[in-house]
């Protein structure tokens, strides 16, 4: 018994080094990695600000041309998207629960919850939203090729 908990406190000993190694190894990862999803979430902000805004040009330039939405009213193209942009009245907007999730070096996907004061051609569609993009990055760039909204219950 006393030769085992010798060995398993010399164990813990050589090991002490290493598990402080680790911990710096992510530590570093970790800030990378949260600077990349601060990055992403003001991507996605700056999608909502310029449809906000009813900034087309500005819109456009953050979505990949192959973009598609997907909605209750139907999936659309990154035309059909910046085409309903003059038809929606989307006065504030907010996110929480912001979650971004990596799936490689260069796919992101963001989730989070949006509360919305909107109209959409004169109808209110103001209410809380559990919304999701696919973000990819093209070259140095982060293009969004994927949105979806569903309303909460």
């Amino acid at each position: 018994m006393k030769k085992q908990l010798i060995f398993l406190s010399i164990a813990l000993l050589a090991a002490a080094p290493l598990c402080s190694a680790q911990t710096t190894k992510t530590e570093s990862k970790g800030t990378k990695s949260a600077s990349k999803e601060t990055a992403l979430m003001d991507l996605e902000k700056s999608a909502w600000e310029t449809y906000k805004n009813k900034q087309a040009d500005a819109f456009r330039k953050n979505l990949a041309a192959n973009y598609y939405g997907v909605y209750s009213d139907g999936i659309k193209s990154l035309e059909a998207e910046t085409a309903d942009m003059a038809k929606t009245d989307l006065r504030d907007y907010s996110f929480t629960d912001t979650k971004v999730t990596f799936s490689g070096s260069d796919v992101a996907t963001v989730t989070y919850k949006v509360t919305t004061q909107a109209s959409f051609n004169g109808k209110d569609m103001s209410g809380t939203y559990n919304a999701a993009s696919v973000w990819m990055k093209r070259g140095a760039k982060w293009l969004g090729v994927f949105h979806t909204e569903v309303k909460a219950e």
